[in-house]
């Protein structure tokens, strides 16, 4: 379990970055796996996922999670939708007390949010889609038009590193066609691979919101025994992959 140091010291909030361990699955999804979308026991997600809420101090019911799509839509979560199973969407916002928000990630970035002057909590899920098409800036776009006149803190939690993340050379191609600016987040590995920042890709798309950033800054690739990692597993030639749980509510 890791926290945010920002976040912490807020009596508001409770919010925690969940490792893998101190659930109940087994074999590859060993032990607190939280996807709903992976093939494990059914069974040992909903023990995990009751774990997370009690951890966090909330009923099952209100620990509000997202079908993630790698899009950039975000939804506000209220009292006429807050019953709903169904949050097609990569980030969500409410402003409901015990309600608890939480993001899915195994790789990709988890982001928590706190509007300390309107009582706003958020998560996002920024994988490199989500991030390219605009899901930051959607989700701060969203605070403001809740009230223009917040405070926003966010914490990116655990998410791979930028020595584990191997991507080609159209990869690359892409990010500098939407700016030149991009360069900065890669470096070269060898002839045909580059590798990826993309915890500052994301920082520095918060920080030009005005977002106040802090980090839980962990590798998922390259610590196995804290974290999945749907690249390691890849690598590793498993059939599938857990996930890991960040988690947010107004207390």
């Amino acid at each position: 379990m890791f926290y945010s140091k920002n976040l912490k010291k807020i009596k508001k909030i409770k919010h925690c970055f969940f490792s893998r361990k101190g659930g109940f699955s087994r074999g590859i999804y060993k032990s607190l796996n939280c996807g709903k979308g992976s093939k494990d026991n059914k069974a040992n997600i909903k023990k995990n996922l009751k774990f997370v809420s009690k951890k966090i101090n909330v009923k099952l019911n209100n620990l509000k999670l997202m079908h993630q799509t790698h899009s950039n839509k975000v939804i506000f979560v209220s009292k006429n939708n807050g019953r709903s199973k169904n949050f097609y969407s990569d980030a969500l916002i409410t402003n409901i007390k015990g309600y608890a928000l939480g993001v899915i990630t195994a790789d990709c970035v988890p982001i928590i949010l706190y509007d300390s002057k309107n009582q706003f909590i958020g998560c996002i899920h920024a994988g490199w889609k989500g991030a390219f098409s605009g899901i930051i800036e959607n989700t701060i776009k969203k605070f403001k038009k809740l009230n223009s006149k917040n405070k926003i803190f966010a914490s990116i939690g655990p998410c791979i590193g930028p020595k584990s993340y191997e991507v080609d050379i159209n990869f690359y191609k892409k990010f500098l066609l939407q700016s030149k600016k991009n360069k900065s987040y890669f470096v070269k590995k060898n002839n045909v691979k580059k590798l990826f920042n993309l915890r500052k890709y994301v920082n520095d798309k918060l920080l030009r919101l005005n977002v106040k950033v802090d980090h839980v800054n962990h590798d998922t690739f390259k610590e196995k025994s804290s974290f999945f990692s749907f690249r390691r597993s890849q690598k590793l030639l498993e059939k599938d992959y857990g996930r890991s749980i960040s988690v947010i509510s107004l207390v």
